[in-house]
């Protein structure tokens, strides 16, 4: 098992009371919460990236890049 941490969040009491007559499982729904917030941040994060480098592959003329990617599968064999 992974190595866990306990973290706290300040609720209103009434919806408390309203999860557990639910019988709502608060912790793995805000473990399920967190990993899916997690995921979507990386995605726009790399997202951002791939917008960033595509920016500045534009500025490169299409003969650099193809002469580029020729010298690397060259120097890869």
């Amino acid at each position: 098992m992974r190595n866990q941490v306990t973290i706290t969040a300040k609720i209103d009491a009434d919806l408390k009371e309203r999860l557990k007559k639910l019988k709502v499982n608060v912790s793995g729904l805000i473990r399920e919460a967190l990993e899916q917030e997690a995921k979507r941040l990386e995605r726009e994060r790399i997202r951002k990236l791939a917008e960033e480098a595509g920016t500045i592959l534009q500025k490169i003329p299409a003969e650099e890049l193809v002469e580029s990617i020729r010298i690397g599968r060259e120097h890869s064999d």
